[in-house]
């Protein structure tokens, strides 16, 4: 019998498994067979790192804002089981194209510089339909869309969805990324409507992957893939909403 079919984002690697966004977490994302991960990526010291918080405390020994330290200052630090920060680089290398990156643009100014990135990655011949850039932070979106215009935007949604699909239309986003205790059927549908997916964050238990699947949900982010792997089929991830 077919599975339905749900697509599983490696939250921050397989943050449920390994020190969310380490070199840790993102091999075990790729061991339990993800086709897509998500990082979040922070611009400090004139180098892509891969952080979530704009604070080191909470995963890391370290103290204060990221934005403020040196880059060999965040290099020293354990970002938990003896991991360190890693750079967008280095997570690239990993993956090697085996799976899908969502880039998450993090802090002020992180659009640019991530945008000369992936230029020089496909000038080496990497497929831009392996990277997503998402975000919460609109005008960063506004940039990375001006300087790849070919690139699948996903617009990160981070409470009630009010308007939010129409500026995500407006950009031809690939997707919506609303969190999971804020999700609609009417977003759904009002997405699908726009010829976007959405995929839904904050996804870390069985029932509600199915509550997402109920709903319509194209995907989630979760930290336990293997909760989404067992039961449903993952498809093509480039497919676009209007091409199903």
């Amino acid at each position: 019998m077919q599975k339905p079919s749900l697509l599983c984002i490696g939250h921050r690697g397989a943050m449920g498994h390994a020190p969310e966004n380490t070199l840790a977490s993102v091999q075990a994302a790729l061991n339990l067979g993800v086709l897509c991960i998500e990082v979040d990526v922070y611009f400090v010291d004139k180098r892509l790192v891969i952080f979530h918080d704009d604070r080191l405390e909470r995963t890391t020994n370290g103290v204060g804002d990221i934005n403020q330290q040196s880059f060999d200052y965040l290099r020293a630090l354990d970002a938990g089981a003896g991991q360190q920060i890693p750079t967008l680089d280095e997570v690239c290398a990993m993956l090697k194209s085996r799976a899908c990156l969502n880039i998450e643009l993090k802090g002020d100014y992180t659009a640019e510089p991530v945008a000369k990135y992936l230029l020089g990655l496909f000038a080496q011949g990497w497929d831009i339909e392996s990277f997503l850039i998402s975000s919460f932070h609109k005008s960063e979106l506004l940039i990375i869309k001006r300087l790849i215009p070919d690139i699948k935007i996903g617009v990160l949604i981070n409470g009630p969805p009010v308007n939010d699909s129409e500026f995500a239309q407006s950009l031809h986003a690939f997707s919506v990324h609303p969190s999971s205790g804020c999700v609609t059927q009417a977003f759904v549908d009002d997405a699908h409507s726009r010829c976007m997916k959405v995929f839904v964050y904050g996804v870390d238990e069985a029932k509600e992957v199915t509550r997402m699947y109920q709903l319509g949900a194209d995907g989630v982010f979760t930290g336990y893939p293997e909760i989404v792997l067992g039961d449903y089929a993952q498809g093509n991830v480039n497919t676009r909403w209007c091409e199903q």
